[in-house]
């Protein structure tokens, strides 16, 4: 009896650990799954969060502030029809006053070589134009196939906006006034960027020099073509527009030299 109650209790013992192995792998499973999904909510938050979030997205928005206001008219119209137009009037001798030059358009451009291989490059840089010219770009495609840049013919590899009314002065002023000061080493636009009918095209670097385009959200740094399409006949008449509208151009003296000198040999010819 006694080895019977010896063995009984060996058993007891022995069962023992593989009870206590089954009770403790449940609530290692428990941790485990509770890991599995703090990482899962922890990627769906990096990612702009799950349902919620999606449906928060696509909830419309209420009203601006200015909603129930009239729009008012854009300032830099209105001192062109009172200031700038009678100085152009004037300042070439015209009689109507259709006949003095006006903005008729402004164009931007921007040209996206990485959209061959990196489609999505092209969406960020529509976006970025969007927030910029408050109006939805439209996409460029190409004319041509390249065989040497990989580059097919319909293939999308640029955006471009055309403002007209009061988003393009509305454009113009912000442009003046906040973003060409923002332009870093600035020294003045060039004056020999017209094209010979009185319209003037301006190359920007970088889009960061908008107020929009927040800085921390940009993936990479572009240029962007800006074309002033105005009614002028002549390149003076679109200058003397475009300065009084007030696009800071800067003077260019130029210096003639004598055909077949060289420029220190002119100079010291000047002095005597």
């Amino acid at each position: 009896m006694r080895a019977a109650t010896n063995s009984h209790d060996e058993g007891s013992t022995m069962m023992a650990p593989k009870e206590r192995d089954k009770t403790e792998k449940p609530e290692k499973t428990e941790k485990a799954d509770k890991g599995a999904k703090t990482e899962k909510a922890a990627k769906t938050e990096r990612k702009g969060g799950g349902r919620g979030a999606r449906e928060a997205q696509a909830a419309p928005k209420g009203p601006h502030a200015g909603a129930g206001r009239p729009v008012p008219p854009p300032r830099l119209r209105e001192t062109y029809q009172r200031t700038v137009k009678p100085k152009l009037m004037t300042q070439f001798g015209f009689a109507n006053p259709h006949q003095a030059p006006t903005l008729k358009k402004i164009v931007l451009n921007v040209g996206v070589g990485e959209a061959i291989k990196q489609p999505k490059v092209l969406e960020k840089v529509v976006e970025e134009l969007a927030i910029i010219t408050g109006q939805r770009p439209m996409r460029r495609r190409a004319k041509k196939s390249i065989a040497n840049f990989g580059l097919r013919q319909g293939q999308e590899i640029g955006a471009a906006v055309t403002l007209r009314g009061a988003r393009m002065w509305e454009f113009l002023d912000r442009l003046i006034s906040v973003a060409i000061p923002r332009i870093r080493d600035f020294r003045g636009l060039s004056t020999r960027s017209f094209d010979g009918r009185g319209n003037y095209s301006l190359g920007l670097k970088e889009q960061l020099i908008f107020p929009e385009i927040n800085y921390d959200m940009v993936d990479q740094v572009h240029g962007l073509d800006v074309t002033f399409v105005t009614t002028a006949a002549r390149d003076d008449q679109a200058l003397a527009l475009l300065r009084e509208l007030g696009l800071p151009f800067r003077v260019e003296v130029e210096k003639a030299t004598p055909r077949g000198r060289a420029p220190a040999a002119a100079a010291a010819a000047a002095a005597k």
